[in-house]
């Protein structure tokens, strides 16, 4: 026990760690698609550096939503990680705390917080933000219900750790026809969630047009840090979930062991460097849709995962 104890704590360390690296990749492969330098890979360690180091300004008009919420925002992913398989293929201590149900709910609750400290300093364009990621999570958490209910009907449960060993054997539920469309599904809601084209453009900073980073404007220093850390934390574990559950769930330690736990360290990274690629050909290939137009895609989105329940139930 005490070693699954251990290997929860190193999971954690690897997305506080890692997390950053993944959106610096991220940010550098898209400017050398464009053809332009780029900042370094470890841009994000220092802007975090940076960020903690600064003063931070609070609004006198604010409440303690304000105050708080940057720590929900970073603690709630942290607290996701130790219930996905993010290296290893067992279920370790705290893997049966909560489904991929409730960790979809967990998520949600930071999202709810930085809602409210949006609205909280009655800046103009707070709320204009926060309106619209309501409008985008108002669409996405459908998709999210049936995307889970397509799992559990597959699985026969929804702890990512059990799912994650219906992929694997036998390999042929790997290529069933709800399962690619589920797939497909849980891409375009990363992408949604994830604040990245064609839903939007992380990289703009044009007030009318912000969706997800307009919520962040009043803050700074260490409450601004923790946002922008929270942000990359729940993105790369929306990528453990998609990468490890459902696309690519080899790779991870099977054994107990610290050396099988060390090596799963890289082949993760690697699965997340690859999906990065597509990523940055996905965004590269499309523009931001207009705003009424979101409405469009995460329409697709909940189509197709009704398509992957059709499938489930009615194809062999």
């Amino acid at each position: 026990m005490a070693e699954r104890i251990l290997f929860n704590v190193l999971q954690v360390a690897v997305v506080l760690i890692f997390a950053p690296l993944a959106t610096g990749v991220l940010a550098r492969l898209k400017e050398m698609v464009q053809s332009k330098r780029g900042p370094s890979v470890f841009q994000p360690y220092r802007d975090l550096w940076k960020l903690f180091h600064k003063d931070e300004i609070v609004s006198e008009d604010s409440s303690w939503i304000f105050r708080f919420t940057p720590y929900i925002i970073f603690v709630t992913p942290i607290f996701v990680a130790l219930l996905i398989p993010v290296l290893t293929s067992y279920p370790l201590f705290f893997a049966f705390m909560g489904d991929m149900l409730g960790v979809g709910f967990v998520l949600a609750l930071g999202g709810f917080f930085a809602t409210l400290a949006a609205v909280d300093t009655a800046n103009p364009y707070g709320p204009m933000g926060a309106s619209r990621t309501r409008m985008v999570g108002f669409l996405a958490e459908p998709v999210f219900m049936i995307v889970f209910f397509t799992v559990s009907f597959v699985a026969g449960s929804t702890i990512p750790y059990i799912v994650q060993k219906k992929w694997v054997t036998p390999l042929a539920n790997f290529f069933a026809p709800s399962h690619v469309l589920l797939v497909l599904a849980f891409l375009m809601l990363i992408l949604a969630e994830g604040g990245r084209i064609p839903v939007d453009n992380p990289t703009g900073h044009f007030e009318l047009a912000m969706i997800d980073e307009s919520k962040s404007l009043e803050y700074s220093g260490r409450g601004f840090a923790l946002v922008k850390w929270g942000g990359q934390l729940k993105f790369f574990v929306l990528l453990c979930i998609f990468l490890n559950v459902l696309v690519t769930p080899w790779g991870l330690a099977a054994d107990q062991t610290y050396g099988a736990v060390l090596l799963a360290i890289p082949l993760v990274l690697l699965k997340v460097f690859c999906f990065l690629i597509v990523l940055v050909v996905i965004e590269s290939s499309l523009s931001k849709l207009r705003l009424f137009r979101i409405a469009e895609f995460l329409g697709a989105a909940f189509i197709t995962s009704a398509a992957a329940m059709i499938a489930q139930v009615f194809l062999p």
